[in-house]
């Protein structure tokens, strides 16, 4: 892991501030996020089959995701508005661990990463089916929430390896 000795977001002076991205090159940027809900059996039965009362979990989860990834300038004080070119959220139930894994994929061509939107898209997804489900299931779990993968700009790319 690499780190820089310097935190962007204070000036010279140690106030905060929102980066100055003009002089960057813009370049096609991606980042995936990913997070994990853990519930009972019962409720990932529940949504795998559809019958929740509230509707569609994962599809309502899915546009949440999404409209959450275009307003994180919105949400994080000194993150850019960007226009993102796509965002997708893909979820993989795992029964043996009654939990969903929520990925988030977000791409842009700009002067700035797309990292934090991945994050929020991904974070949002799963408070959305936390909140569709909560009537059945108070104690589910959100957890392991982290930047997997990122491309684009000065930084090059970066990959978890499992």
């Amino acid at each position: 892991m690499t780190t820089s000795s310097t935190l962007t977001h204070f000036d010279a002076q140690g106030q905060a501030h929102m980066v100055d991205v003009a002089a960057k090159a813009a370049t096609h940027r991606i980042a995936v996020a990913q997070g994990r809900i853990v519930m009972q059996a019962a409720t990932l039965a529940v949504i795998l089959a559809g019958s929740a009362k509230k509707g569609d979990v994962l599809g309502i989860a899915r546009v949440a995701g999404i409209m959450a990834a275009k307003k994180t300038s919105d949400l994080i004080p000194l993150c850019h508005p960007l226009a993102l070119t796509r965002v997708a959220i893909a979820f993989e139930p795992e029964e043996s661990s009654s939990s969903i894994a929520c990925s988030a994929t977000v791409e842009t061509v700009g002067q700035t990463g797309v990292e934090m939107e991945a994050l929020t898209a991904a974070q949002i997804a799963l408070l959305t089916i936390y909140d569709m489900c909560k009537a059945i299931d108070r104690g589910m779990t959100i957890t392991d929430l982290r930047v997997i993968e990122k491309h684009g700009g000065k930084s090059g790319s970066f990959v978890v390896v499992a």
